[in-house]
């Protein structure tokens, strides 16, 4: 029997604006993303830490599915 391929979903995220003046922990969050400049984008395997991640920074990042 053949295994089948799971494809897992991506969500790409783009820091649009910058995280300087935010507290702390939410520019730890912009870190933990994978976001150090402006304007990057980053690719993520969907997954329900990565959703509260983005929650937590919404206001940040730009999401595309």
């Amino acid at each position: 029997m053949a295994k089948a391929e799971t494809v897992s979903k991506t969500i790409k995220v783009t820091l649009v604006r910058s995280p300087i003046g935010y507290p702390k922990p939410q520019k730890a969050t912009v870190r933990a993303l994978g976001l150090r400049r402006m304007n990057q984008m980053v690719e993520h395997v969907d997954s329900p830490a990565l959703r509260g991640m983005l929650t937590k920074v919404i206001h940040l990042i730009r999401i595309e599915e």
